[in-house]
């Protein structure tokens, strides 16, 4: 169906006709027989009898052409069928860490050694992207906690930024804390049927001004689900100068405290020793945040403006012309 955007427009419509009426034009005919009719006069007044000889199509020629404006003006859009959208009216703030320590290459990615970080945005990436219907948001949290994407539903842009954050770029510690308050502060004054934070980290609490546990205590009492996730392999071969031997590159995860966060809030500890482990994780949240589908409609709309004024404008052109060819 046809819609118009600004109809108010169409209120200037008889505006050429007003003017015409109480702003009549100069008789230019009468003047000029006043004058001595020398050659030059003599041109004139054929033009004027010329233009008169055209003027009934040349004048409803213009009038349309007016009306082509005005319609262009008022940003005629043509609407498509309603297409259903499902909104979970959910708020989910995603929390990596960027601490030094997820730099560690523990991870496989595409048959290829990664440092955690790289994996945990090839998997959140996927995650976000089945995200349809709920606003997301992502904190970035080393030594301090920062906002990078506020609750948002354009899950591109969260992507885009989530695959731009670097190692180190909040500092080299980790304020577990600090970062479940920031998530707190920006979800509490939400409206939504449900708020989720999803924090991954690799280590224990090292910086901050508040205790992982309290912030856990304060997401309780706001309605704030977490769920935690611990990033890293049990076990690794180190190759040195004396021969190969295992370590445990996650020896400094706090598992305790993940999992005493995620019990104090509703949520659950999850633990990611590989890729696939974590894809897996990944995909237990949306069957343990699932997207609860309320029927809401859009209607994709197309503008039609330009076809009108390209007209109108075609239209002026050969009004012109024909005014030139008559002088």
């Amino acid at each position: 169906m046809m819609h118009f955007a600004w109809p108010w427009v169409f209120i200037i419509l008889p505006l050429p006709w007003l003017i015409r009426r109480f702003f009549p034009a100069v008789q230019t005919a009468e003047q000029s027989a006043l004058k001595v009719p020398f050659l030059d006069d003599f041109k004139v007044a054929e033009t004027e009898f010329v233009m008169r000889a055209q003027k009934p199509w040349v004048f409803w020629l213009a009038i349309f052409a007016w009306c082509l404006l005005v319609v262009a003006s008022s940003r005629p859009q043509w609407l498509g069928e309603p297409i259903e959208q499902g909104v979970s009216g959910r708020d989910l703030m995603l929390a990596v860490d960027l601490s030094g320590s997820m730099e560690e290459k523990d991870f496989i990615v595409n048959n290829n050694a990664v440092d955690r970080l790289t994996a945990t945005k090839v998997v959140a990436s996927q995650f976000i992207e089945k995200r349809v219907g709920d606003r997301i948001g992502l904190i970035l949290f080393g030594t301090n906690a920062y906002l990078q994407v506020p609750l948002t539903f354009d899950r591109k842009t969260v992507q885009v930024l989530l695959n731009e954050a670097a190692l180190g770029l909040a500092g080299e510690s980790t304020a577990i804390g600090d970062a479940i308050g920031l998530a707190i502060k920006r979800l509490k004054s939400e409206e939504a049927t449900s708020r989720v934070l999803i924090l991954l980290t690799d280590g224990a609490n090292t910086a901050g001004n508040v205790t992982p546990l309290k912030a856990a205590e304060l997401a309780a009492e706001n309605q704030l689900k977490i769920y935690t996730i611990g990033i890293g392999a049990d076990e690794m071969i180190v190759k040195s100068f004396f021969g190969s031997r295992k370590v445990n590159p996650s020896r400094d995860l706090d598992e305790k405290t993940l999992t005493a966060i995620a019990e104090k809030t509703g949520g659950q500890y999850f633990r990611a020793l590989d890729t696939a482990e974590l894809t897996k994780i990944y995909q237990m949240l949306d069957e343990l945040e699932p997207v609860e589908k309320d029927k809401q409609y859009f209607r994709p709309r197309s503008e039609l403006f330009f076809w009108l004024l390209g007209l109108a404008l075609l239209i002026t052109f050969l009004i012109s012309v024909i005014r030139l060819r008559t002088l």
